[in-house]
């Protein structure tokens, strides 16, 4: 039996979007605040990293650690995660309990404590998470990358910057709350055990007294896409990033870029693992990712290598994706073959993680005001021809590449 997907909008005004999963005892919440780190205020960048620790740190009538045994007590396994527009609360639990789990779960959304006593554990605790990128070379790297390639505010990292976090008070906490934490920009989906209807009737009976849309932010003019950035660090490693444009998720193209990406990354197989670290021995780690968004998209490179090899690594890089757009492009049967099995496997995988379902039908509400199901997500990359393929690799162009790297020596852009 396949999986149903339902939608409706609570009387709140937010969006709620239900898949029932037939064989599975589990169920899985993700729940979209619009308070990510885009909102943060210009002097107060990390704000939103201290309230996602906040929001575990007690509401309503209970503490942070009544609120813990609580969350045990229910068996609600549970994160807050800082992204560019989203704090996202994550929640799994068994389904069957969906209606004794939601109640605190929209207790810590609409009522947070937010204890003053708990801003500076709080503070210290980001700051910590941030520090940890000194010891971290390649996820600095792509930091840096985000902050140069993507559009202002979206550039800016969940973790926040060090001035940032110093600066943020109890008041800027309580202010950010009000503002952003509205049903109207917010989403809300639920994937497993679970029904829409009694979901529904749930929630609008523990929402029924919230209401307003949260600001939407303006996206500002990228001034360091398509230049070179290195940052020194003294190891023997070389961590290389890049990135160039690709289609939004509601572009037609969306579905061909896909496939396209999977073809020079989709696997052992796929054009950069080949020719990058298989014939050459460049590198122990290369890949290219397509992530698209409501109205951009962009593809991510990753290479890391030694320090010596890192140049050679770069350019045979840029040669190949170079290679598989324009003109002269061509891709064979057996590359594409290939990148929809791979495709496939990746959603089937995906299919059996309520976690990664629930994630998926709210990313897809944001992107496109609707959730596709596995078979649609399938339908899509099977549609694409070979034709049509190598039509949509030969008018692609990469525009602008933006790249950074993180090692010893800088090299030629």
């Amino acid at each position: 039996m396949a999986s149903t997907i339902e939608t409706t909008t609570l009387d709140c005004g937010m969006p709620l979007i239900v898949e029932r999963i037939p064989g599975v005892a589990s169920a899985s919440l993700q729940w979209l605040i619009p308070a990510g780190a885009a909102h943060d205020p210009a002097d107060r960048i990390g704000l939103s990293a201290i309230l996602a620790e906040l929001l575990m740190r007690g509401c309503g009538d209970l503490t942070s650690r009544a609120l813990a045994d609580e969350l045990d007590r229910l068996g609600i396994l549970r994160a807050t995660e800082v992204g560019g527009q989203y704090l996202r609360l994550n929640a799994t639990f068994v389904g069957t309990n969906a209606s004794s789990c939601l109640p605190i779960l929209t207790q810590m959304v609409r009522r947070p404590r937010f204890d003053t006593d708990a801003l500076e554990p709080s503070r210290k605790l980001s700051l910590q998470s941030l520090a940890g990128l000194a010891d971290s070379p390649a996820e600095r790297a792509g930091v840096l990358l985000t902050q140069r390639h993507a559009a202002p505010p979206t550039n800016r990292s969940g973790l926040g910057t060090e001035e940032g976090l110093a600066a943020v008070t109890h008041a800027d906490v309580l202010r950010a709350w009000e503002r952003q934490c509205r049903p109207r920009g917010s989403i809300l989906a639920i994937a497993g055990d679970v029904q829409l209807a009694p979901i529904a009737t749930t929630l609008n009976g523990l929402l029924k007294d919230w209401s307003g849309s949260a600001p939407v932010i303006s996206l500002g003019t990228p001034e360091a896409r398509g230049t070179y950035h290195h940052e020194s660090d003294e190891s023997n490693q070389t961590h290389i990033y890049l990135a160039h444009e690709a289609p939004p998720e509601s572009s037609p193209d969306a579905a061909m870029e896909r496939m396209h990406n999977a073809v020079l990354s989709g696997g052992t197989s796929a054009r950069l693992f080949t020719e990058v670290r298989e014939k050459r021995a460049l590198c122990y780690s290369v890949s290219a990712s397509y992530a698209s968004d409501k109205l951009y998209g962009r593809v991510v490179g990753y290479v890391g290598t030694t320090p010596d090899k890192a140049q050679q690594s770069l350019d045979v890089m840029l040669e190949q994706m170079n290679l598989a757009c324009g003109p002269k492009a061509s891709i064979e049967n057996d590359e594409l073959s290939r990148a929809k099995i791979g495709h496939k496997a990746r959603l089937v995988s995906s299919g059996e993680s309520t976690s990664a379902r629930a994630a998926t039908l709210a990313s897809d509400w944001h992107k496109l005001g609707r959730a596709r199901s596995l078979e649609e997500l399938a339908g899509e990359s099977e549609g694409v021809s070979l034709d049509a393929l190598n039509a949509y690799a030969r008018r692609r162009a990469m525009g602008p590449i933006t790249i950074v790297t993180v090692g010893p020596a800088a090299l030629k852009g």
